[in-house]
């Protein structure tokens, strides 16, 4: 299928990835191989597949039949030339960072990124000899000045998780150009529906295919999209460090992504009205979420997304024990450390986002104890809002 925008986007939610391929026995959809191997009656066409030469599968650590299905619709979706999968949303972005860095090179990136991310960057690369220099995610003069100064990579993550904060991806992509650094952006929370970042100047797009493109906490995958060029290179690197997606996990991000528009839609609409009306609720502090004209890049996110989303976060007040008093009285939301699913899920970063991090980390980040990270699911709305409402009453 074109990778044009001339087509919408549920259309490419559904069909995306799927003509190109033949179907097994005139199926309508796409099967789950889940065959390790493949085999071939003559040497010269088994030799020309695993050159590339033709096209074919030759072992599942490599390609998939069902994982290419499922990449070919994500590439559609980011109107990229080609991506590539693998086992964890941590594994595609450890994967893409090692491919491109080299001890002696420079990555510059922001301080409230998601704790995993968090982490590599603060304990993995430096001892690799990568200096990591992490801006303060608002400030995007400084974020031009430390890019100036040269780097290999500058990566990107907006909305930020758990902060929800924005980052201007097309202004950012410009100074990275300027020094020939590699712009690497997570757009998970914002999914291909709301943002596509390799529209905007990013090199590279990734998302942990857990969240929103799979849609309903059954399945765990990554995904990196980009040119030819870049994916082939992270490719050759999940291929031999073996991060690879499974087959049936592919099926149900395949599965889940033909209602992707329909969900993001409604998780956008919900997002924004729980966040209008939580910022009237007098036992709530601070709002999260860049719908809201309050926040300080609203105009960034209106420019650059088409939906703001289904992630929100507040602080209410007491903080952290307040927090531990109302979350357990929501009927209508799970208390656990995942998103983007069609039920509502939320937690505090202490226990999700940034569990691997301590307290002073978390500080360091801009990330309070007391702040709540809320996804919203696509049940009816006034049910979310009279959930929240009865209680933050316990307050």
């Amino acid at each position: 299928m074109s990778n044009k925008k001339t087509v919408g986007k549920s259309t490419l939610s559904i069909w995306g990835g799927e003509q190109e391929h033949e179907l097994y026995e005139r199926s309508t959809q796409v099967p789950v191989v889940h065959s390790v191997s493949f085999g071939y009656k003559d040497i010269n066409t088994w030799q020309n597949v695993a050159l590339e030469k033709e096209p074919g599968h030759i072992y599942s650590r490599n390609t998939n039949p069902t994982v290419r299905a499922f990449e070919d619709k994500v590439k559609e979706l980011e109107y990229a030339e080609a991506a590539t999968s693998f086992a964890t949303g941590m594994a595609a972005i450890s994967n893409c960072l090692a491919t491109f860095l080299k001890p002696g090179d420079r990555v510059v990136s922001i301080k409230d990124s998601y704790g995993g991310t968090n982490k590599i960057f603060n304990d993995f690369l430096p001892p690799l000899n990568i200096d990591v220099t992490l801006c303060e995610t608002s400030d995007f003069e400084q974020m031009e000045l430390e890019i100036g100064k040269g780097c290999a990579i500058v990566y990107l993550e907006t909305p930020t998780n758990p902060t929800i904060k924005i980052l201007d991806i097309k202004r950012l992509s410009i100074a990275a150009k300027k020094v020939n650094a590699l712009v690497v952006v997570d757009n998970t929370f914002a999914t291909p529906i709301n943002q596509n970042p390799l529209q905007l100047g990013a090199d590279i797009v990734l998302h942990s295919a857990s969240k929103y493109l799979g849609g309903h906490a059954d399945a765990l995958g990554g995904v990196i999209c980009g040119s030819k060029e870049l994916v082939k290179q992270v490719y050759h690197y999940r291929e031999i460090n073996g991060a690879t997606l499974s087959p049936m996990d592919a099926y149900s991000f395949i599965r889940g992504m033909k209602t992707l528009k329909l969900r993001v839609e409604r998780q956008n609409d919900n997002a924004m009205a729980v966040a209008r009306w939580l910022d009237k609720h007098p036992q709530v502090e601070q709002v999260n979420y860049p719908g809201l004209e309050s926040h300080l890049h609203h105009d960034v996110a209106k420019e650059q997304m088409s939906g703001f989303g289904g992630m929100l976060s507040f602080s209410v007040k007491g903080g952290l024990e307040a927090i531990k008093t109302f979350l357990p009285k929501l009927q209508y939301a799970h208390m656990a450390a995942n998103l983007g699913c069609v039920e509502t899920v939320v937690g505090p970063p202490v226990t999700t986002s940034h569990v691997e991090c301590s307290a002073d980390e978390r500080a360091a980040a801009g990330i309070p104890e007391g702040l709540v990270r809320y996804s919203a699911g696509i049940e009816d709305i006034d049910d979310l809002i009279a959930d929240l409402e009865q209680a933050l009453a316990h307050l």
